[in-house]
């Protein structure tokens, strides 16, 4: 497979082979080629050479059509969605609706197919009747999975391409996907796996594939790798610590401090942060975790309580926020984060205009856009390259380079490394340390509970909306972390 953009080669002669009732993993950076790859298998990309082969016999892949003929069924990172239509509407979209006398669509069999395929997953709790935007993330994404699970196919799949499939999911709901995934494979299907989470390949995969610059590095059986060689692979380097070391210790102003908050999602919130500071907030998905961070953007009302920001009362608006240096890393940065049809200059500057005066100044705008840029370790083709040609990695790096312009002195990360490499989250780690040692206060959530472990300072634990525990560094244990989760008890 061979595919070039603008002359610069995406892909170049990449050789893959996937074999029924095993499970592949495809590696590589942000940026490496696997999107394009995929992108080719599902027939969306005119490749510029390609030669498929099904059981020996030579294969056509003109278009997604062929692809979903020939039994490929494809489940993309991005929650692509349609919001306003049903959740059953959802999961057979692109495919013929089941219908009575030939004309009427039978509702009650497009609903009893989408339960049956989210019974498939394990989930019964998703309502098939109600849109699809009401859904929690992890709910959407669960959604996302089952649109490859109609049993009503007329193709049998032979081949699943799952992409980041675990990056919105928790940990019960990625035990479910995996048990899917065996489940298929006893089947005799192909999978083909995509992640960045080298623990979770070395778990569940049988096979490896690295890319790096869009050329094939190696194929190995997991057996016979580690987590080392796959880094080394991917990168050409070596990481001997995930997580940068605190270097500077925590200042003693205090940036935030709230006292007893309540508001109509978030309950009984007691803590300060000092300057240069990370605190860590986690718990069980959907326990209230973005909605405090948004409290920080002038978004929902305090009904009790009192909070404040460098002394003063917390922003009124996402506006104020940004005036008053509060940088926002949101949890979906195509959805909440990115003008994709944009520039990534123009994303960068979005919430700075007023920086700039009266008057638009364009060649100051390329000017910071471009050092910001290099700051974050951005790869682009330029800074007037559209955010929606860039990969996940570096979209991510284009929010954090708006993040860092005002010089912040609160930075909210949601999930701040959800679906990127693992040179990506290095630079993004390092990004979060330099800014803590300048002494900007940090809230992180994540899911991912080394990365929180290994970057904060103290754990706030979060249970329906409400604080239940805030853990000190001599605390923090992976052990103590989860026990947390599932035990009710009050704040100390």
């Amino acid at each position: 497979m061979s595919k070039a953009f603008g002359g610069v080669s995406a892909l170049a002669d990449v050789t893959l082979n996937l074999t029924s009732g095993r499970v592949h993993a495809l590696m590589g950076e942000n940026g490496a080629g696997k999107s394009t790859l995929i992108k080719l298998m599902a027939g969306v990309l005119k490749p510029d050479r390609i030669s498929v082969s099904k059981n020996g016999n030579p294969l056509q892949l003109n278009d997604a059509q062929d692809a979903h003929e020939a039994g490929f069924r494809f489940i993309h990172q991005e929650l692509n969605i349609v919001p306003q239509v049903s959740v059953a509407e959802n999961i057979l979209l692109g495919r013929d609706l089941p219908r009575r006398f030939r004309f009427l669509i039978d509702w009650n069999k497009v609903k009893t197919q989408a339960e049956e395929a989210l019974a498939f997953l394990g989930t019964t709790h998703i309502d098939v009747t109600k849109p699809a935007g009401d859904l929690a993330a992890g709910d959407k994404m669960m959604m996302k999975i089952a649109t490859a699970l109609v049993s009503a196919d007329e193709n049998e799949p032979v081949l699943y391409v799952l992409d980041e499939p675990t990056a919105a999911l928790t940990g019960e709901e990625s035990e479910m996907l995996f048990d899917v995934i065996e489940r298929l494979k006893s089947k005799g299907a192909a999978i083909l796996y995509v992640s960045h989470r080298i623990d979770e390949i070395l778990r569940i995969c049988d096979d490896v594939t690295v890319l790096r610059d869009g050329k094939f590095v190696t194929t190995n059986k997991i057996s016979k790798t580690s987590k080392a060689d796959i880094i080394q692979a991917m990168t050409g380097r070596d990481f001997k610590d995930a997580y940068p070391k605190r270097g500077v210790s925590i200042g003693t102003k205090t940036i935030v401090s709230l006292k007893g908050i309540n508001t109509a999602n978030l309950h009984n919130l007691t803590f300060d942060i000092r300057a240069g500071e990370i605190l860590g907030v986690s718990g069980l998905a959907e326990s209230g975790q973005s909605q405090l961070l948004k409290l920080f953007m002038g978004i929902g009302r305090i009904k009790a309580g009192t909070a404040s920001f460098i002394d003063e009362e917390l922003p009124c608006s996402p506006s104020d926020a940004w005036a008053r240096a509060v940088a926002y890393i949101p949890r979906e940065r195509r959805g909440e984060a990115l003008c994709l049809d944009m520039s990534a200059r123009a994303n960068i500057v979005l919430p700075h205009l007023g920086d700039y005066g009266f008057y638009a100044k364009p060649w100051l705008e390329n000017k910071d856009a471009h050092e910001l840029g290099e700051k974050v370790k951005l790869k682009s083709n330029g800074v007037a390259q559209p955010v929606r040609q860039l990969s996940g990695g570096n979209q991510q790096k284009t929010v954090f380079a708006r993040a860092i312009q005002g010089n912040p002195k609160l930075l909210l990360l949601d999930e701040p490394t959800r679906g990127v490499d693992i040179g990506a989250k290095y630079d993004i780690y390092h990004l979060v340390r330099e800014l803590s040692a300048k002494g900007c206060a940090v809230i992180l959530t994540s899911t991912d509970l080394p990365e929180v472990l290994g970057m904060c300072d103290r754990i706030l634990v979060m249970q329906e909306g409400r604080q239940a525990h805030l853990l000190d560094r001599g605390e923090m244990t992976s052990a103590n972390l989860l026990s947390h989760f599932y035990t009710n008890h009050e704040a100390n």
